[in-house]
């Protein structure tokens, strides 16, 4: 299983094909439907104004993005009331909710690596062949497991969204992923679907 420490170059993302293990170790940043749409609206398209401290951690996030990974998971976290924060349970959402944002936002913040399960569509897998980046599909099912390959909780942002929506920066050693999409416009997602279209076809015209 070949080993990627974050920040990802661009050479590392374009050596990357569809079907390879993969385990990462560095820092990375969850966030789903609510952090996706504020990043979207607020700094990329720039439909609404930036609030409160949005700009401060603007900022942060263009930092620990650039080079990095996003995680799609709404994470059970321990230790809220005193801040010293452990993931509990650390498994991947469905990514296909984010469609119409990850890719506008991979580039905006030269993110290398987006995480999550089952896929995404056309526009995202444009977008890692332009920015470049690759879809990494984590275990479904295996939240507990996921949890203990994060070594620190280093900050939270946005946690006005609650808990699972809000922008977990972890840092993880030797978390496993797939690569199921890459920057050479490989898709299994798109192989599977084409492969279970055929199957059904042929079950409808018995």
């Amino acid at each position: 299983m070949r080993e990627i420490t974050t920040p990802i170059s661009d050479e590392t993302i374009r050596s990357l094909k569809v079907g390879e293990a993969v385990t990462l170790t560095g820092i990375m940043v969850t966030g789903r439907d609510a952090a996706h749409k504020w990043m979207i609206e607020t700094f990329v398209k720039k439909t609404r104004p930036p609030q409160g401290d949005d700009l401060q951690v603007y900022e942060e996030l263009k930092r620990l993005l650039n080079g990095s990974v996003i995680y799609h998971c709404g994470p059970v976290v321990a230790g809220l009331d005193t801040k010293e924060y452990k993931f509990v349970a650390a498994g991947p959402t469905t990514s296909i909710r984010e469609e119409p944002y990850q890719a506008d936002m991979m580039k905006h913040f030269n993110v290398k690596g987006v995480i999550g399960k089952g896929g995404m569509g056309a526009k995202t897998l444009k977008g890692c062949q332009e920015v470049p980046f690759a879809y990494l599909h984590a275990i479904g099912g295996a939240a507990s497991y996921l949890a203990q390959t994060v070594t620190r909780v280093h900050g939270v942002f946005k946690m006005e969204f609650g808990v699972p929506e809000a922008m977990w920066v972890i840092e993880v050693k030797e978390f496993p992923v797939v690569v199921t999409m890459d920057s050479h416009g490989g898709s299994q997602h798109a192989v599977i679907e084409e492969q279970s279209k055929k199957v059904l076809d042929e079950l409808l015209a018995r």
